[in-house]
Order: structure tokens, then sequence, then C-alpha cells
């Protein structure tokens, strides 16, 4: 998802996946004059987390500060928990108030949903199942048309790559009332191919080109056609495939790709947001089932999502062709949402390319659900990577300061001590 720095509201439909009224302008200002930093309450993982810091050269005192950071840019309502990996070594820190995060906890990844997309994907294109550049009509014949919309002109690429055009589902005014109604749509499994059917209800914002640069912008739609062309190709669900192609391999074994059981397995943190709940209290969301198709559905923890990135990065899922060619990037040219929450760096098959501040640049794909954010970043010879998860506790972040506190802690994580 991406955010937006001028209007709160409609910042916090982009972090949820909903549509542009999904909080109310009233209750967002009131959370910006009562949130509150807070004590940061930080720490890591006793005399072994520093011995793993002194082994990978990772500050285990710069992550603490960068933590705590992030969680009074996230208004002291948010639950940190940060997770640096070298090899077979992990340098962690967390912060919040109230019962700390488990160190082990799952969450949900939200858009980094997309990487996974991607790779499978790319793993059927090595293996001659379909191409890149096979268009979108070919393999889903009748489904994007209308309103200009054309499924001829779209090509699997265009898809992974945020090329298409096409609109995004979440931002259509029907599914405005999700969070207004939690409750109402919480274990609501409406299949990928009914909000392909929405989007379809508007013009496209472009016309893909076919020119240098091609024009881009962000829309959760491009992954729900993935997905559904992933299982036209490999003849089974999008869900197993993810499993069989990525998760086992790898041996992620507290991750999955959720499906219509809303429950977290395993330790997680409680989700709460500022809804109105049954007591007047912030509304417990950790338990739904909205997140369940190819553009962001799974659940991890932030050692899998590391092992993912650096698997990803040194050739354990893809071969060497495919894997420069998802790296190859596009300029991010028609969504000034996309960049403001990202200024620098572009778009590649499903994986982001950023800056670091000593030099090169980090691979990584963000994600955010229903007060659930996820930032990840991995260097580009896969040797270091580093996931930090947030959990909202109670309140809604400003997005853009959350951001800019992220990136800091990733620019640091990977930069190394001096970054």
């Amino acid at each position: 998802m991406r955010f937006h720095a001028r209007t709160a509201a409609r910042t916090t439909a982009r972090t949820t996946r909903w549509g542009t009224a999904a909080v109310t302008a009233a209750v967002l200002t009131a959370l910006a004059g009562t949130q509150h930093a807070g004590a940061a309450g930080a720490e890591a993982g006793g005399t072994g987390e520093r011995a793993a810091a002194q082994r990978t050269g990772a500050s285990l005192g710069v992550l603490r500060h960068d933590v705590a950071a992030v969680r009074k840019a996230g208004g002291g309502k948010v639950k940190v928990l940060a997770e640096i990996r070298d090899g077979r070594t992990a340098v962690r820190a967390r912060a919040g108030s109230g019962k700390p995060v488990p160190w082990n906890a799952r969450f949900r990844a939200a858009s980094t949903t997309k990487t996974f997309t991607a790779v499978v994907l790319l793993q059927l294109a090595d293996e001659g199942k379909l191409s890149l550049d096979d268009t979108v009509e070919k393999w889903l014949p009748g489904v994007v048309k209308g309103n200009g919309n054309d499924g001829s002109r779209i090509t699997v690429r265009d898809l992974l790559r945020q090329t298409s055009g096409l609109y995004d589902y979440v931002d259509d005014p029907e599914l405005a009332g999700v969070l207004q109604d939690f409750e109402k749509y919480r274990y609501d499994t409406t299949p990928a191919a009914s909000y392909v059917a929405v989007a379809m209800r508007h013009k496209p914002l472009f016309t893909p080109r076919r020119g240098d640069p091609p024009r881009w912008a962000y829309s959760n739609t491009n992954y729900l056609l993935a997905g559904m062309i992933a299982e036209k190709a490999g003849k089974l669900p999008w869900r197993e495939q993810v499993e069989h192609r990525v998760i086992a391999p790898l041996g992620l074994r507290a991750t999955h790709a959720a499906g219509a059981n809303p429950f977290m397995p395993g330790p997680h943190a409680r989700v709460t947001l500022p809804l109105p709940g049954k007591d007047g209290k912030p509304l417990d969301v950790t338990e739904h089932s909205l997140q369940h198709t190819a553009d962001s559905a799974v659940i991890s923890t932030t050692r899998d999502l590391g092992t993912f990135y650096r698997a990803l990065m040194t050739g354990k899922l893809l071969s060497k062709d495919r894997l420069a060619e998802m790296k190859q990037t596009v300029e991010r040219t028609d969504d000034p949402d996309d960049v403001a929450a990202w200024p620098k760096g572009g778009y590649g098959l499903g994986l982001r390319e950023n800056p670091l501040s000593c030099g090169g640049s980090y691979r990584h794909h963000e994600g955010d659900g229903f007060g659930s954010y996820t930032r990840t970043g991995v260097t580009d010879d896969g040797r270091r990577a580093v996931t930090v998860s947030l959990t909202s506790d109670g309140g809604i972040p400003d997005q853009i300061r959350l951001n800019s506190a992220t990136r800091k802690l990733v620019d640091h994580a990977l930069c190394g001590t001096d970054g």
C-alpha cells in the first residue's frame, strides 16, 4: 500500500486496503491530539544478542535507538519488533507498552505478500508454463474489459511491475465502509475475481505504454490478477503454490498464506484500532478474514521474512537471469502517494529498490494492513536482511513520520554500525 501526506483519511484507507472514507476525519483529528510517545521500552534479547551484534557488525545500541524512534514516530501507540539477520546470527530489539511483542511473533505481512506472488509467477515463467509477455486476456479471457479496460493490452509483466494502469479496487467508494462497520465485514472472504470486477467499474488510470519509461501507478488489482493467472498456469490454488514453491523449500515454518480462517496462529501481538467497539474501547481487529488474496494474504515472522528475502537475493528461488529481470526497476511516474512514501528508488517485479546511505541499494516490499505494518530490507547480495513489524496499539500512526523512521532503521541495519 502507499500513503499520502495531505489527507489523513486517505492515508488510513491506503494502509487498510479499503476505500477513502474508511475512518472519518473527525476520529483522526481527535487521535492527532491525544497520541503521545510514551516510554519506548526498547529491549534486546540478552547477552547472546550482543555477541551476535559483534559478529554481524550490527550495533545493538543503534537498533534499540531506532526501534524507540519508530515507536515515537507512531505516536507511541504502536508496538515494534525489529530483527537483523546476517548468516545464522540475528540481532533483535522491541518496544511497546504493556505486554511485550513476542520475539517470535507472527503478523499479517499484507502487501509484502506481493514479492511472494511475483516469485511464483517468475518460477512458472522459468518452467515455460507462461511468459511475462503473455497478455491478461490470454489467461483470463473477458475478465479485464469494459470502461476502457482491455486485457489484451496488459501483460503479466505489467501486472508485476505495476504498469497496467488498472484502477486500484481498494479505492472503490462502495468498499469504504469496512472499518466503519468492521464487525460486519470481519469474516468476509470475497474472491479475488469479484474484487477485480469492482475495479472494472472504473476507467483505467492510463493505457500501458510501451515506451521508455512506461507509466506507473500502484494498484492492488494487479496482484489479484497475477494470482488468478498463477492458478491457471500452475493448475493449483495460489495459496498452495506459495506453500509448495516458497514456504516449504525454505523451511519457513512460521509462515503461511491465510485463507478463510480468521485466527492468528502461534504467538502474536493483539492489534487494536480507534474504532467503536461494543464496550467503547479501541476495537480489537486481530482476527479477520479480509486479507486472503494474492496481494496481501501472507502471515509470517521477522525471522522468516529475513530468510525469504536473503534466499531470493542469493538465487535459491529463481534462476540467475530471472532474478536479474525481477530486479530491473521502472520509474514511478503517475503516483504521488507512492513517491511521498518512498521519495527515491524504483519498482521491479514485486520488488522495490531504494538507495543506501553507505552506497549501493537495498531491495524490499512494504506491507500495510488493518493496524499491521511491515517493513523489510535486504542487501543486493543477500548477505544481510532486516524486518520490522509494527502493530497498532489503539492508534493510527502518521504514515509519513512512520515511513521516515523505518527507512532510517533499515538503512542503519543494512549499512552496519557506521550507517
